[in-house]
């Protein structure tokens, strides 16, 4: 049985598969024209920015969970959480400069806490 941390490690891990999943999968092999539409910071980007954005995506939700379910290269997660936080991080004065930060920084805030709680609990710290 999981403990209370772990559960809500998990918790978190599943919120931000399912956000950066999805997001990641539309941006790499959905329609460009329809994130340009939908997204303000991908009017003024090319597709092929768009399309890396959601490799990016892809690759570090499936880093959360792969290394841990199967116990090789462990340490990939805590990586893959990093990463993650980084594109956060990066994203945020992308969406101050097109004007829609106050559309966008709950959920900016929101996946950089959730990702660097990830990457603190499973860097091992919380068992210090």
């Amino acid at each position: 049985m999981l403990g209370a941390l772990e559960f809500r490690v998990w918790v978190a891990t599943a919120l931000l598969v399912a956000g950066y999943g999805l997001a990641g999968l539309m941006k790499g092999f959905g329609s460009v024209e329809n994130v340009q539409s939908s997204m303000a910071w991908a009017k003024t980007s090319s597709p092929a920015l768009i399309r890396f954005i959601g490799a990016v995506e892809v690759a570090g939700a499936i880093g959360l969970v792969l290394p841990v379910l199967t116990g090789i290269l462990p340490w990939l997660t805590p990586l893959a959480a990093a990463g993650l936080a980084l594109i956060q991080l990066l994203a945020i004065p992308v969406h101050v400069r097109v004007g829609d930060i106050k559309q966008s920084w709950p959920i900016n805030l929101a996946f950089l806490g959730l990702s660097l709680y990830v990457l603190w609990a499973r860097s091992g710290l919380f068992h210090s």
